[in-house]
């Protein structure tokens, strides 16, 4: 199985599968409203600007899992980051990362990603890097800022 083997559901409830981000590069994240780090939105979306006519996209899956930080329905969730943050890129549905509904995209990414962050997610805001031919590169901490890993981006993009 690879990534683009999978099927979500947008913000809207719509099914959509990852194989329409086959060839981008893919920062997946999974966030929440009412976190310390939902300021990050910020930079996710200046990160997505900036490479986003290179083949970057962050794809935005909300997760109510940690302190119950990412209350109210996808619209609200949608509306919140908007407003907010102005954001543009892809969000989804309400997910599960860890546990027994965890998303099987979420089980994927957690198996693909090897080294010290590997294993279950702690916390909002952590990222896997994808590359264009589909493969997990990294994962990132929550404490990992977008302007931080925007260089790991770049590299990527440049190939």
């Amino acid at each position: 199985m690879e990534i683009y083997d999978f099927e979500v559901q947008d913000w809207q409830g719509k099914t959509v599968s990852l194989d329409a981000y086959r060839g981008q590069v893919m920062l997946i994240v999974n966030t929440a409203t009412g976190c310390g780090f939902t300021p990050q939105y910020e930079g996710l979306e200046n990160m997505y600007q900036e490479f986003k006519d290179q083949g970057f996209v962050v794809l935005d899956f909300p997760c109510n899992q940690f302190g119950h930080q990412a209350p109210g329905s996808s619209e609200e969730i949608k509306d919140f980051c908007s407003f907010k943050y102005h954001t543009t890129f892809p969000q989804f549905a309400k997910i599960e990362v860890n546990g027994p509904h965890e998303a099987p995209l979420y089980t994927f990414l957690k198996d693909q990603a090897h080294g010290i962050l590997s294993g279950k997610i702690k916390w909002n805001f952590t990222k896997f890097l994808v590359d264009r031919q589909g493969k997990v590169i990294k994962r990132y901490a929550p404490t990992d800022t977008p302007e931080k890993i925007s260089a790991d981006v770049a590299e990527i993009l440049r190939g």
